[in-house]
């Protein structure tokens, strides 16, 4: 079994690499090593080590949502009723299969889990509580919020200082 590298394994070089594909993912070797000061051999081996090691779990496309006509999103808490190990499991297999249910997190506090929902409209968001959310066994209270404006949208992660 490989050992899974930690913040403490990366170095300075390490963390530049990062910065620089979380910002533009789509950087040639050649310039994403000009950019960290490495050749392109000794570029391309670290990235090839961090993407093996799982620091770089994958690489996607920022897709704009209102370009698709997915112009309202709203994150909406929910209570289930019950928490045993039957009612969660079913709650979260339905959840992974609704496409506009973009981020789903389990909370502590008064509520289970919050869902970030990515809908055409209004009518989209009410089918999708209607139909889908509330329809759910086990799903006792739903609380939304619609966004406004998006303020700071995810740029990436923070990384540690080195």
């Amino acid at each position: 079994m490989t050992q899974r590298m930690s913040a403490a394994d990366l170095d300075r070089t390490d963390l530049l690499l990062l910065a620089a594909l979380q910002r533009e993912g789509r950087l040639t070797n050649a310039e994403l090593a000009e950019r960290v000061h490495l050749s392109p051999s000794a570029c391309l081996r670290r990235v090839q080590r961090l993407e093996r090691d799982g620091v770089i779990a994958g690489y996607a496309a920022q897709v704009d949502a209102e370009r698709l006509g997915l112009g309202l999103q709203a994150f909406v808490r929910v209570q289930l009723g019950r928490h045993d190990a039957e009612s969660i499991e079913a709650f979260t297999a339905f959840v992974g299969q609704w496409d506009e249910v973009i981020a789903c997190h389990a909370l502590t506090g008064d509520m289970d889990y919050l869902l970030q929902v990515t809908v055409r409209d209004l009518e989209h968001f009410s089918r999708f509580l209607l139909d889908r959310l509330l329809n759910q066994a086990g799903v006792a209270d739903v609380n939304s919020s619609f966004v406004l404006r998006t303020v700071k949208a995810f740029r990436g992660l923070p990384l540690p200082a080195r």
